[in-house]
């Protein structure tokens, strides 16, 4: 399964995946710095995956969003 972006504006950059129970979100701080949040929802026995890391660099953060959305990619 694939991810989409779902959101793009000034502030916030988002892609869910395809099955709906997984986002990756880029956000801008009022600082200059970016925070980069992952979310997803699974079965499991803590039944949530959640990571944020704040970047001083987009492009750093842009890389994790990348990185992160392999590592949760589901097969088709």
């Amino acid at each position: 399964m694939g991810w989409s972006l779902k959101r793009e504006d000034a502030t916030v950059t988002e892609w869910e995946r395809s099955d709906g129970y997984a986002t990756v979100r880029l956000r801008e701080r009022g600082d200059g710095r970016f925070v980069m949040r992952l979310d997803v929802m699974e079965q499991a026995d803590d039944d949530r995956a959640y990571d944020r890391v704040v970047f001083d660099e987009r492009d750093a953060a842009e890389d994790r969003a990348a990185a992160w959305r392999e590592e949760h990619d589901l097969e088709d």
